[in-house]
């Protein structure tokens, strides 16, 4: 191949990709958040339409479309026509002969948290008919295995709330990545669960509780008296200097790969003390070392009760 050729050729991928359009299926199980997901694909710039019929995927999908504009077509098991095995045989057709840009996503969930949900709503699962709800969704997981297995994209919500899954499809679809990586560091108590977003997790529940401490109780991390508290264990002092230094070598590390966000979250018992100024006190270290980080405190406003905080030990 001759240089201008190749010049040619190396510049073609990138024109056709600014024109071809991003077509996103979007399936899964009933109650497992498809109809929040469009929704915030739609904010995200995307066409969105959901129940979409399988007989007009064709129509709508087919012929080597290339007008730019991002499609996201919902549909599921109630939807008419819908057979798994070939939708998938038609999009790798559409891939293979019209070289359309086509990927799955499919939203899972665990059984006894789709049954929270149905019996929640009150409402009839499609395929359970006179059954009890857990065999409509035993026959539903079932249908869709093969769309699950052959998805792009698997997103379970069995612990996400709703702006969980929404911060997940921003992630994960938003057209417009930022141009540097956003980085979020949170602090959040493990006596009211986990942040399921969060990529890096640090448990700070080997630090003393200024819950006990004469005079505390009723302060956070964001008071003085508390950072010096904390400051004074010669393990804090030790320990979160390792943490520094391995957030510092990640961070560069995730932006290289491509990664437009990462969520840091430092966990403590309440949720209102020692997780609140690490997370603090490492946003400051972060934005030292030229990253610009968010700073979340999910349970600032929970009382500080003995209950969540357990007994002082002797």
């Amino acid at each position: 191949m001759r240089a201008d050729d190749a010049a040619m050729a190396s510049k073609a991928p990138e024109s056709e990709q600014s024109s071809q359009q991003r077509i996103l299926l979007v399936t899964g199980m009933l109650g497992a958040g498809k109809t929040t997901a469009l929704r915030e694909l739609e904010d995200l710039g995307w066409e969105s339409i959901d129940n979409f019929p399988i007989r007009l995927l064709d129509r709508m999908v087919g012929g080597g479309t290339t007008d730019g504009h991002s499609l996201a077509l919902g549909f599921d098991c109630r939807t008419r026509d819908f057979v798994p095995a070939e939708i998938i045989a038609q999009v790798k057709h559409w891939v293979e002969e019209d070289g359309l840009s086509i990927s799955t996503l499919f939203l899972d969930c665990a059984g006894h948290e789709l049954e929270r949900r149905f019996n929640e709503t009150r409402r009839r699962h499609f395929l359970a008919g006179d059954l009890p709800v857990p065999s409509g969704i035993s026959a539903e997981r079932e249908l869709l295995a093969p769309m699950r297995r052959w998805a792009d994209v698997l997103i379970d919500t069995t612990d996400f709330s709703t702006n969980d899954l929404k911060q997940t499809i921003r992630e994960h679809f938003s057209q417009s990545a930022p141009q540097q990586m956003t980085v979020t560091v949170s602090s959040f108590a493990f006596a009211r669960g986990k942040p399921p977003t969060a990529d890096l997790v640090f448990d700070m529940r080997y630090l003393e509780n200024p819950h006990w401490a004469p005079g505390l109780r009723e302060q956070t991390g964001l008071d003085a008296g508390v950072g010096e508290f904390i400051e004074a264990n010669p393990v804090f002092v030790s320990t979160f200097a390792k943490i520094s230094s391995l957030l510092l070598e990640l961070l560069p590390r995730y932006a290289e790969q491509g990664k437009a966000y990462v969520n840091i979250a430092f966990g403590c018992t309440g949720g209102r003390h020692r997780s609140v100024y690490s997370a603090e006190k490492m946003a400051q270290v972060l934005r030292e070392g030229g990253f610009s980080p968010t700073v979340l405190h999910r349970n600032l406003g929970s009382r500080a009760e003995d209950l969540v905080e357990g007994t002082q030990h002797p």
